[in-house]
C-alpha cells in the first residue's frame, strides 16, 4: 500500500510538472529514480505534448514509461526542426531504454558548396572534409529542393560535374543558367560574387531577396501570371523555412560552451549549453539567489561552475556585452592553467544560441517565481513606504492621450502581485477632452472609479498606485480625501523610477535590484501598456475613416464598406485598384486614390505610434500646467468639448465637475476591462 501511494505521488508530481511546461517547442526527458535517462521525446508545443501523457486511454507503452518515470525536464528550442535535431543527439548520447535508435543528424540532406576555383552547390547526404562548406543539415527535403531551384535560376553557376575546358558553352549558359567558366566567358573573382550571394542567401541573409521576390510574385498576380506568381510564393516559403540558424547542430567541431541567464530581484537562474563536436551534448540550469549586480553575480557564477574537475572549453560566449572579464581571465589562467576566450555573439548563429538558452533561463525563472510569490515583495514594499498594512490588492491608474485627442485612463488590478485582469477598467474621459491636463485628468479618473465602489458598498484596495510624480499623486489623494477615503498612495515616476508619496518634498528612490520596485514598475508598465493600448484603437479608428472619406466621391457609406470589405488599412493598401473599385463600386482612378490615402493613413499611425512611445511618453511626465492650451481646431475633429450641432454653429459643453462625475459613476462599468463611455 504505501508503495502504491509513492507510485501515486511520484505520478502526481510528473502530471503538476507537465501542467505547467511552456507552450513551445522543444525536448523533454524522462529519468527513472536512479536518475537515468529513460525517455527522449521532442514536441511541437510542450505543454499539449506532455499533457496528452496523463489524458484518455492510455496504451501499454505509455502506462510502462509513466509507470518507472519520477522526473520531466525540458529544453526549449527555437522550431520543432531544432527539437528533431537535439533528440536525435540526446538519444544518442544517453540510449535510453524507452526510445528507438534514431539516425544520425548528418544523414539529413545537406547543401554543399565545393573547394573549387568555380564552385558547384548540390544537395547532399555525405560530408566530406576537402575545404568544402556545408550549410544543414535540413529535415525537409521539398523545401531544400526548391531553394536550390531558386537558386539555379537566380544565379549562373556552374551545372556540371567535372570542369573541363570547352571550346563552346553548352545550353546552360544560352538560356541564362550558367555564367560558362569552361569557356573563359567569367572571370574567378566576378563567379565569386555570385557564390558570395548563394552564402549569405543559405546563412539566412535573406531580407533583401525576399523583398525582391515579393514584389515579384505581386507583379506576377497582377499581371495575371499566376504559375509564376504561385513559384515565387512557394520559393519565398522555402527561404523563410530553411534561413533560420540551426542552434543545435553546426559544422563547427571546436567545443564551446554558451552562458546565458535571467534574473529578477534575488532570484537568478543560469542556463549552460555545452556543444561538442558540432552537436549540443547538454543543457544545465542553476539556481541561485544574489543581490550583487549582473556583472559581479556573472563573475561568481564562471568561478563556481568551472573549476579542476570541469574545465571549460577553449570558447566561452556569454550574453554580456562591454563586460571586462579581466579579473576572471586571470583566474582561469591562475587557478586552471587555461585561458578560454570569453566572447560575445560574434555570428548569426551564437547568437542563436545564446537566445535559446536565455529561454530557457526565463523559463526556469518564471517557475520559481510562481512557486515562491509575490509574498516576500509585498513585504519589503510594506516597509519601505511605511504603508499601514500589507499590499495584497493594488489598483494602478495612467492617462493616455496625444495633444488631448481621445483622452482615456486606465485601471488595473493586482492581487497578490499577479494581474487580476477580471477587474480591469478602461475610462473614456470627458473633462479633458481637447486639451492636456494630467492632473484633471487622474481626478477624473480616481472620482469615477471610488465614488462606484462607495456606493457599491465595494472592497477598497490595500494601496493605489499612480504612473506620475508628485503633481499626479497630489491630485489623486486631493480626491480621495474629497471621497472621505482614507487609503495609502503613491506614485512611480518613469524618469530615474522616483516614488512619490503625497504632500513629499523629495522622492524615495529604491535600489535597482529591489523586489518592491520590480512589482511597482510591473504595475506602472501594465496601466500605461493598458491605457496606451486604447488611445490608439481609438486614434486608429478615426484616422481609417478620416483617410478615405477625405477623397471626393467616398463619403462615409463606402469608405464603412471598403474598411468591413478588406479588414484593414494595410489590407486595403495591398489590394489591387480594380478589387477595390469592385468592391466599393467606384472608378478605377477612385480606387487607386484609395489605395494611396490609405498608405498615407498607415505613414500617419506609425509617426503617431512613434510619437507617443517618445515624445509624448516623455512630456507626459513634466508637471503640465492647469488648463493647458487648447488644441487647434485645425488639429483635431470636433470633441466632446467642441462639438458641431445641427444647424452648423459650435456650441461649447461645460465640463463636468467632480460632483457630476460622482453622480454618474454608476454607470461606468463592465465586465473584463470593457470600455466605460459615462
Amino acid at each position: 500500500m504505501m508503495a502504491d501511494d509513492k507510485s501515486l505521488n511520484y505520478y502526481n508530481r510528473i502530471r503538476a510538472t507537465a501542467k505547467e511546461a511552456p507552450s513551445a517547442p522543444g525536448v523533454y526527458i524522462m529519468r527513472d529514480e536512479d536518475g537515468a535517462v529513460i525517455y527522449v521525446g521532442k514536441a511541437r508545443v510542450l505543454r499539449s505534448r506532455l499533457s496528452s501523457y496523463f489524458s484518455g486511454d492510455k496504451d501499454v507503452k505509455t502506462r510502462t514509461l509513466l509507470k518507472r518515470a519520477r522526473s520531466i525536464e525540458h529544453i526549449i528550442t527555437n522550431n520543432e526542426y531544432e527539437a528533431l535535431l537535439l533528440e536525435n543527439t540526446l538519444i544518442k548520447q544517453h540510449s535510453p531504454k524507452y526510445n528507438i535508435n534514431l539516425k544520425d543528424g548528418k544523414s539529413y540532406p545537406v547543401v554543399r558548396i565545393t573547394a573549387e576555383a568555380f564552385p558547384r552547390i548540390f544537395r547532399t547526404r555525405r560530408i566530406i572534409e576537402d575545404g568544402s562548406l556545408y550549410f544543414g543539415p535540413f529535415p525537409n527535403l521539398p523545401a531544400v529542393d526548391t531553394l536550390l531551384d531558386l537558386i539555379d535560376k537566380l544565379f549562373p553557376l556552374r551545372k556540371c560535374r567535372t570542369l573541363r575546358s570547352r571550346k563552346a558553352p553548352c545550353m546552360y549558359f544560352h538560356i541564362g543558367r550558367c555564367s560558362a567558366p569552361c569557356c573563359g566567358k567569367i572571370t574567378r573573382e566576378e563567379y565569386a560574387l555570385h557564390v558570395d550571394k548563394v552564402k549569405k542567401l543559405l546563412s539566412g541573409e535573406t531580407e533583401t531577396l525576399v523583398a525582391d521576390l515579393n514584389t515579384q510574385m505581386h507583379s506576377a498576380a497582377q499581371a495575371m501570371k499566376f504559375e509564376r506568381a504561385a513559384q515565387l510564393r512557394d520559393a519565398i516559403r522555402a527561404i523563410h523555412e530553411l534561413s533560420s540558424v540551426n542552434a543545435v547542430v553546426d559544422f563547427d567541431p571546436d567545443a564551446r560552451d554558451y552562458v546565458s541567464w535571467a534574473s529578477e530581484g534575488v532570484l537568478a537562474t543560469f542556463t549552460v549549453f555545452s556543444l561538442r563536436g558540432g552537436k549540443m551534448t547538454g543543457r544545465e540550469l542553476y539556481r541561485t539567489r544574489s543581490a550583487a549586480s549582473e556583472e559581479e553575480s556573472l563573475d561568481a557564477f564562471l568561478t563556481v561552475y568551472y573549476g579542476p574537475d570541469r574545465l571549460p572549453p577553449p570558447r566561452v560566449y556569454l550574453a554580456s556585452s562591454g563586460h571586462d572579464f579581466t579579473v576572471v581571465s586571470r583566474w582561469f589562467h591562475d587557478e586552471l592553467g587555461v585561458d578560454p576566450a570569453l566572447l560575445a555573439a560574434d555570428e548569426r548563429r551564437h547568437e542563436t544560441v545564446l537566445a535559446m538558452a536565455y529561454q530557457n533561463a526565463k523559463e526556469d525563472l518564471a517557475k520559481r517565481v510562481k512557486e515562491r510569490g509575490a509574498g516576500p515583495s509585498l513585504d519589503e514594499l510594506q516597509g519601505v513606504l511605511g504603508l499601514r498594512r500589507r499590499p495584497e490588492r493594488i489598483e494602478g491608474f495612467d492617462i493616455a492621450q496625444l495633444d488631448g485627442s481621445f483622452p482615456v485612463a486606465s485601471l488595473v488590478s493586482f492581487k497578490d502581485g499577479i494581474p487580476d485582469k477580471k477587474n480591469y477598467r478602461h475610462f473614456r474621459l470627458k473633462t479633458v477632452v481637447g486639451i492636456v491636463d494630467d492632473f484633471q485628468a487622474m481626478r477624473e479618473a480616481v472620482s469615477r472609479r471610488y465614488s462606484r465602489v462607495i456606493s457599491e458598498g465595494s472592497e477598497l484596495p490595500d494601496f493605489i498606485l499612480i504612473d506620475g510624480g508628485i503633481g499626479q499623486v497630489n491630485a489623486a489623494k486631493g480626491v480621495l480625501d474629497a471621497l472621505g477615503i482614507d487609503m495609502d498612495i503613491a506614485g512611480l515616476a518613469k524618469r530615474d523610477e522616483e516614488l512619490w508619496l503625497p504632500g513629499a518634498t523629495e522622492p524615495i528612490r529604491l535600489s535597482k535590484n529591489s523586489e518592491a520596485l520590480k512589482v511597482l514598475q510591473f504595475v506602472r508598465d501594465e496601466t500605461h501598456r493598458f491605457a496606451t493600448g486604447l488611445n490608439q484603437k481609438l486614434r486608429s479608428k478615426t484616422l481609417k475613416l478620416d483617410s478615405l472619406e477625405s477623397i471626393a466621391g467616398i463619403g462615409p457609406v463606402k469608405a464603412a464598406v471598403l474598411l468591413k470589405a478588406f479588414g484593414s488599412l494595410e489590407a486595403l493598401a495591398a489590394a489591387a485598384p480594380a478589387d477595390i473599385a469592385g468592391t466599393a463600386n467606384v472608378s478605377e482612378s477612385l480606387a487607386a486614390a484609395a489605395k494611396a490615402a490609405a498608405r498615407l493613413a498607415l505613414a500617419d499611425q506609425k509617426a503617431e505610434r512613434e510619437r507617443l512611445s517618445s515624445g509624448s511618453s516623455a512630456s507626459r511626465k513634466q508637471s503640465p500646467r492647469q488648463g493647458s492650451h487648447p488644441v487647434p481646431r485645425s488639429a483635431s475633429r470636433p470633441t466632446g468639448a467642441d462639438r458641431v450641432s445641427p444647424s452648423g454653429s459650435r456650441r461649447t459643453v461645460a465640463k463636468p465637475t467632480i460632483a457630476d462625475l460622482a453622480a454618474e459613476a454608476d454607470a461606468d462599468y463592465s465586465a473584463d476591462g470593457k470600455t466605460e463611455n459615462s
